[in-house]
């Protein structure tokens, strides 16, 4: 049994969010595939503000197992901040990110794994795409095509956080003191060598996604500008809102023109909302980046921890 002081050869977050239906599960079929790799392993639970019984089954799974520890947030910090803080507290000499719905399948952690050991820095998990709304797809295409074209760093499409990173990319990361980093475009900045496995995306083992159109929505503009809240992110989504209105102008516009009337208004219409749209956008990613100057300027911690389990007093 690893003592909580030794250094693991491989860690795993698991990020949770009223996960209590799949926590324990997650967790023994983690277990299972690692036992079968290796006898030097831990596993890191990180609870982000949970309601319900989440991290109590967590704590329980961490009574009968030193292996499994547990942080537990005194709210919700976002899903940018809390999954770093919890690879950032990570020992292993690899490190597996991965989710607790079953949706990154813990079958795949094997050839991760056998990967990493072969010498790549980075194995990240891409899933072959699923059939989904044509509103989601049109977003999630639209944000890679912002990245690539306007953002510092491009990211992986398709590619979740799922996968296994050296210690050093890890180091490397949390040396930038990011207020709020998002990992999968950091990955790709470190020059580090990357490796990808195909999977296909299975669905929640069980419970409801906590990441409904307005998580996707800030999680795409996120992969632009990083994370902004309250009023300085206020115009990105004004600016969502005005590009929406200017497409309804245009279709007005177009139904005007199939009826043989006069499209005057509904063009200028939609002339002035796409100007005042580029107005919001770029004084929203402007909003997110004096934001950001200021959050490292006065040094807030990307969580901050209610309850730590199983961990050593020098961890």
């Amino acid at each position: 049994m690893l003592s909580p002081s030794a250094t693991p050869e491989i860690s795993v977050v698991i990020p949770c969010l009223n996960e209590e239906e799949n926590a324990a599960a997650i967790a023994n079929a983690v277990t299972k595939q690692l036992e079968s790799l290796t006898d030097s392993f831990e596993i890191i639970f990180i609870d982000n503000g949970s309601t319900d019984g989440t991290a109590a089954i967590v704590r329980n799974l961490c009574a009968r197992d030193a292996r499994i520890r547990l942080i537990i947030n005194t709210r919700n910090f976002g899903q940018l901040r809390s999954p770093a803080h919890a690879l950032f507290q990570a020992r292993g000499r690899g490190i597996i990110g991965i989710a607790a719905d079953f949706q990154d399948p813990p079958e795949l952690i094997p050839d991760l794994v056998q990967r990493w050991r072969a010498g790549t820095d980075i194995v990240l998990g891409v899933s072959e795409t699923k059939k989904t709304s044509p509103l989601y797809s049109s977003l999630r295409k639209l944000s890679y095509d912002l990245q690539r074209k306007f953002g510092d760093y491009p990211i992986i499409p398709n590619a979740t956080g799922f996968g296994i990173y050296d210690a050093k990319v890890i180091r490397t990361i949390g040396e930038l003191n990011e207020p709020e980093p998002f990992v999968r475009g950091l990955l790709v900045e470190t020059g580090y060598t990357i490796d990808t496995v195909a999977f296909k995306r299975p669905d929640r083992a069980a419970g409801r996604s906590k990441n409904g159109f307005f998580a996707l929505l800030d999680f795409a503009l996120s992969a632009l500008a990083y994370s902004s809240k309250g009023l300085l992110r206020a115009p990105l989504y004004f600016s969502f809102i005005a590009f929406a209105a200017t497409i309804i102008s245009m279709l007005g516009a177009a139904w005007s023109i199939a009826w043989a009337q006069n499209p005057r208004m509904w063009m200028f219409a939609a002339l002035l909302e796409f100007q005042f749209g580029l107005l919001f956008l770029f004084l929203g990613i402007l909003g997110v980046q004096v934001r950001l100057i200021s959050d490292r300027t006065r040094g807030m911690p990307l969580v901050i921890e209610r309850e730590r389990v199983n961990f050593a007093p020098e961890d």
